[in-house]
């Protein structure tokens, strides 16, 4: 199994953590700083160690996450996933956005532990993104991994390089939505949106 593919980033555990923080010291250098004062002198190590957990999901990957956590079963009605925290960088600005994503599948003989798909969400999250790719991607991996009959995901996020720079709007929701398979129909859609948004499917 493959899952989807990023541009072409090199993540920064495949870099020397000391040459990355000689760069946020220079940085720091060209914000006229002064990276000797008590405050700054262990920013650099600090941030490439923070940026090394923040894109850890580069060296993740949904196979190992699922591998031995797939069952047969013949359940046959959807399986959501509700309000799963996320954080990630927009690979724009490295600014955060930060929200939450709600997973749904039909399964077809085979479901996944629970905890899995947060996991999986997470490896997508912790990689320099647009939600947009992000959403698109979960959905990917799923279908994938667990061949069901649909899957649905839908992030809401507030991006913070719109609230602390340029309109600076400060409660601008993003919302994305992927749909695969069955959850193109218009029935199995409608019963996704009304339980993501915590509604009853009884008329």
């Amino acid at each position: 199994m493959t899952t989807p593919k990023d541009p072409q980033v090199v993540p920064i555990q495949a870099v020397d953590a000391d040459e990355y923080a000689s760069l946020v010291h220079r940085q720091l250098e060209l914000l006229g700083e002064d990276s000797t004062r008590q405050g700054l002198v262990r920013t650099p190590e600090r941030v490439a160690s923070a940026m090394r957990w923040l894109t850890r999901g580069y060296d993740e990957s949904v196979e190992d996450i699922v591998e031995h956590a797939i069952f047969d079963e013949p359940h046959d009605n959807m399986i959501l996933v509700r309000d799963i925290e996320i954080y990630s960088l927009c690979e724009h600005h490295l600014l955060p956005f930060i929200g939450k994503a709600h997973v749904a599948y039909l399964p077809d003989g085979k479901v996944v532990g629970l905890s899995k798909i947060p996991r999986v969400v997470d490896v997508f999250a912790r990689r320099l993104q647009l939600q947009e790719r992000l959403t698109d991607q979960i959905a990917d991996a799923i279908m994938e991994v667990l061949t069901p009959r649909g899957v649905g995901v839908v992030i809401e996020a507030l991006h913070l390089c719109m609230m602390m720079r340029g309109v600076q709007k400060q409660h601008s929701k993003t919302v994305t939505s992927a749909l695969r398979g069955c959850f193109h129909d218009g029935t199995t859609r409608s019963e996704f949106l009304r339980l993501v948004h915590g509604g009853s499917t009884q008329d």
